[in-house]
């Protein structure tokens, strides 16, 4: 077995520690500049543009390596004890893993925490149950997703332009006594950005003369020039746009490459145009750079944003749109995140060439209704239309504003486990822990306002936990660092001479995932009729049947499966779930009273968790059987949409969307009717979309094909489905997010 060298994480330690009383931001860049180029990787064979990353165990990155200041204890210790590190490393190593326990940005947070933090955001109680995967109901996540950094920017002025810029800026902090060490590290990190660039091109020139490939030589050596023509100037063609779009992504850190069709539409068509290049070399670059994305290890990020209001040159940018769309059918991978917002008006061509390639079995893209999306986000984030114009989906379907806004999702909360809660009196039945607040006994509760109210009571105390984390997340974020890449390009930063977590950026907000809402309220639709209207379970009956798992209770289970459910525009079924939304929603939302987040709002997404944290959840009065997967976002629960496709798009449409960051909805559409009926599919999507539909995330795909997958996964490793916020191989996919899946209807 190879030794690991772990000679970058001691270097980066040593340089840490060097700098650690610094000013953050010289200690930020001086860090950098120990782990870039040491964790870049080679250029491979294919490649047309150069930028490709390992991060190692430990080091800084916004999202893309860990959180903040980072340190993966777990894979450290792993090679200690497999003797798998390089001979006289193991003192330096040790006492790497010590001083870092105490200087990671998650540790810092954690040392912050409030009692309520300590108390509900701490897994020390279930140590019994190592087993358990997410049996919270309120779960912390150290992440700083959706990064969008201002790609237009970075094209009009180049490397030497920010350079100036900053240059100017930090003068006149020197003469106003204004933050110099902010300027100063963003100098010290754009120069080694040029030496990055130098160190590539070093290596394809190097590359090029040990190939005897003609046709690779050359594009070597093209490779080459434009790296160096990056470093010298602002880019001039298509190509160069490119590579410094991706090289500046790989050293920033940010998993998100924004309105593509913006900032790289009018490269391409003048290109085009110019002669320069033909359209199917363009299609090239555009394939290559989607093969590096994807081959990022990630799956619900990598998004690329097409289409939408506030563009500049749409016709240029609808060029670029129709070429992206080709590349993705052509690939077919699980990333680029390809997103297409539309509205009423806009060239018929892309959306007709998106519908081409979803058809065809492409996951993508993923369709945004802005004619609904727009005055939604400036009801929801308190902004101007105009400033909606530029909101972006990010991750599984969350919004910002592009490099206007962060408002990564730091938690989750699980509602359905906060029911099950609620029901025992705050008691977890599964881990038998007191887990939430004690509201009273089932039994207590005359009417079924009064359980809804202790419902209410619990939920909405978490979510004030899990705002102050937020909160918190962000304040210490910003006492370590300025994130000196993405500062210069998020709005008002470099004005205000502060970084992007400290006061610099101009909407600083916070989103929770949130789970189990149709679960939820397709359970309080039974609760409501079955004990408190119809009377035919008595409170304490209906715990029993539950905590039994439905075992000896068919006949109530089945009372359970039959009482009205989401997705078949039922009046009883829909109501309740706009009543779980509208409560959930809001209380997240007035969050930013309580907090100093310009705003905090819910996404009701999915990312796989739907079915991982419905692993430890107990039986639900919707009929739902312990341990089994909780239904996908906003979305009927697996098969309990049974009136058909139209009363499942007039159930999904009844939600307010003016209140949220963001909600999926996952359609799965067999290829007979696609192929056979592709007006009639057109019409339905149209029809969704007019009744108030924001999104739709649609695959394409025969569910025999599904069953066939699971019993011969040899033979269906092509096969993509969309999972919830993301997609993936189908077969490699663990088995019950398989069957969740599998259990959804196919139109």
């Amino acid at each position: 077995m190879a030794k690991s060298d772990f000679s970058m994480e001691i270097n980066f330690t040593e340089t840490y520690r060097k700098y650690k009383n610094d000013d953050i931001s010289i200690r930020e860049a001086m860090c950098i500049k120990a782990q870039f180029p040491a964790i870049l990787t080679e250029i491979k064979e294919n490649d047309l543009f150069a930028g490709r990353v390992k991060y190692g165990t430990l080091g800084f990155s916004p999202q893309f390596g860990g959180f903040g200041y980072f340190c993966n204890e777990f894979a450290i210790v792993d090679a200690i004890e497999k003797g798998n590190i390089t001979p006289g490393q193991r003192e330096k190593i040790m006492d790497m893993l010590l001083f870092w326990r105490k200087e990671t940005t998650t540790r810092k947070i954690e040392a912050a925490f409030t009692e309520d933090m300590n108390k509900v955001l701490c897994k020390e109680k279930i140590a019994e149950f190592p087993f358990l995967y997410e049996p919270e109901i309120a779960t912390p996540l150290y992440r700083m997703a959706g990064v969008y950094i201002d790609y237009e920017k970075l094209m009009r002025l180049g490397i030497p332009g920010l350079i100036a810029e900053a240059g100017e800026y930090r003068d006149k902090a020197a003469a106003g006594g204004g933050n110099v060490k902010l300027y100063e590290g963003m100098l010290l990190v754009l120069e080694h950005f040029i030496e990055i660039c130098r160190f590539y091109k070093a290596q394809a020139f190097e590359m090029a003369h040990a190939t005897d490939d003609s046709s690779r030589k050359t594009e070597l050596k093209i490779m080459a020039d434009v790296l160096e023509n990056i470093s010298k100037d602002k880019p001039d063609s298509f190509r160069e746009a490119i590579q410094l779009a991706w090289l500046y992504s790989t050293v920033c850190g940010s998993l998100e490459f924004g309105r593509m069709d913006v900032y790289l539409g009018d490269f391409c068509a003048r290109d085009i145009d110019s002669g320069r290049i033909k359209e199917d070399e363009a299609l090239k670059m555009v394939m290559s750079i989607w093969r590096l994305i994807g081959d990022l290890i990630v799956d619900v990020d990598g998004r690329v944003i097409l289409g939408g209001k506030g563009r500049p040159n749409e016709e240029n940018a609808d060029r670029f749109a129709v070429l992206a769309m080709e590349a993705s059918r052509r690939i077919n991978n699980i990333l680029p995140q390809l997103t297409l917002r539309f509205y009423e008006g806009m060239n018929p061509k892309v959306m007709e060439k998106a519908i081409d390639v979803i058809g065809s079995g492409c996951t993508f893209p993923l369709l945004y209704n802005d004619d609904v999306n727009i005055p939604a986000v400036s009801r929801a984030f308190e902004v101007p239309v105009e400033e909606a114009e530029h909101y972006v989906p990010f991750g599984c379907g969350e919004y910002v504003l592009n490099h206007r806004s962060y408002g990564t999702p730091s938690g989750s909360i699980n509602l359905l486990k906060a029911l099950e809660v609620a029901l025992h009196n705050g008691m977890d039945p599964v881990t038998g822990f007191e887990s939430g607040l004690r509201t009273g006994e089932l039994k207590e509760f005359k009417t079924f306002d009064q359980l809804f109210e202790a419902y209410k009571k619990q939920v909405t105390y978490f979510i004030e936990v899990l705002a102050d984390h937020e909160e918190l997340e962000y304040r210490v974020l910003g006492a370590s660092a300025s994130y000196l890449y993405m500062s210069m390009l998020y709005d008002d930063c470099m004005e205000k001479g502060k970084g992007i977590f400290s006061g610099g950026i101009r909407y600083l907000g916070g989103t929770l995932e949130t789970y189990g809402n149709v679960n939820t309220a397709d359970s309080l639709t039974s609760i409501r009729e079955l004990v408190y209207d119809k009377k035919v379970l008595t409170p304490e009956k209906l715990l029993e049947v539950l905590d039994n798992n439905f075992y000896g209770y068919e006949k109530e289970h089945k009372m359970m499966v039959d009482c009205p459910k989401f997705g078949n525009d039922d009046a009883k079924a829909d109501e309740m779930l706009v009543r779980v939304h509208n409560f959930v929603c809001n209380t997240i939302r007035d969050q930013k009273n309580r907090t100093n987040l310009h705003s905090y709002l819910a996404v009701i997404i999915n990312n796989g968790m739907n079915t991982t944290l419905g692993r430890w959840g107990g039986a639900s009065a919707d009929g739902r059987r312990a341990g089994g997967a909780m239904a996908n976002a906003n979305t009927p629960a697996g098969g309990n949409d049974k009136k058909g496709v139209t009363a499942m798009i007039n159930s999904i449409t009844k939600p307010d969307h003016g209140i949220h960051a963001g909600a999926v909805h996952n359609m799965r559409f067999g290829k007979d009717m696609f192929e056979r009926n592709r007006e009639q599919f057109e019409v339905l999507l149209k029809t969704y979309f007019k009744k108030g539909g924001n999104q739709a995330m649609i695959t394409v795909i025969n569910k025999a094909d599904l069953e066939r997958a699971m019993e011969e996964p040899e033979k269906y490793k092509d096969l993509f489905v969309r999972v919830g916020g993301f997609s993936a191989r189908f077969v490699d996919l663990p088995k019950d997010v398989q069957r969740e899946v599998f259990s959804r209807n196919t139109y």
